[in-house]
């Protein structure tokens, strides 16, 4: 038998994001599919690397691209829930960053949903592995929690 992981709370992350549902997310069963979740981790990270300045999408030498992704599902959301999206980073390497995010419905203390998202710096023409610049890595060095 398989340990089920427990939903993980508002505490354990240590900034969050606003993201609206919207009516196309939901599937045939009534409630946001599976794959929106990954939209939405995407969604906010990407915000936030945009908001703290560092990833400027159509001008920045390094972008971060994906490497690893995953979910754990613990109950439902549905449009027209707006979620809140916490972010934590569980480990800064010298070219990646990995984090952990939570979705939650509106003012919920638990999880719906968590995903853990592997970003690697890379230069944007050679998509070659480089350092995560020092501008980066102190505002990500901000969110880094010990698991």
């Amino acid at each position: 038998m398989v340990n089920r992981p427990e939903p993980p709370t508002r505490e354990e992350y240590l900034t969050f994001r606003t993201i609206t549902t919207r009516w196309f997310d939901n599937d045939i069963y009534g409630h946001m599919n599976n794959t929106v979740h990954y939209e939405l981790f995407d969604t906010a990270v990407n915000g936030l690397l945009v908001e703290k300045r560092i990833l400027n999408l159509r001008d920045s030498s390094a972008v971060f691209l994906v490497v690893s992704s995953g979910c754990n599902y613990f109950s439902e959301l549905a449009f027209p829930d707006v979620i809140n999206a916490g972010l934590s980073v569980t480990k800064l390497g010298t070219s990646s960053v990995h984090y952990d995010i939570g979705l939650f419905a509106g003012e919920s203390g638990r999880a719906a949903a968590r995903g853990h998202f592997i970003h690697v710096n890379v230069d944007r023409e050679s998509r070659r592995p480089i350092p995560i610049s020092d501008q980066a890595r102190m505002v990500l060095s901000e969110l880094v929690v010990s698991k």
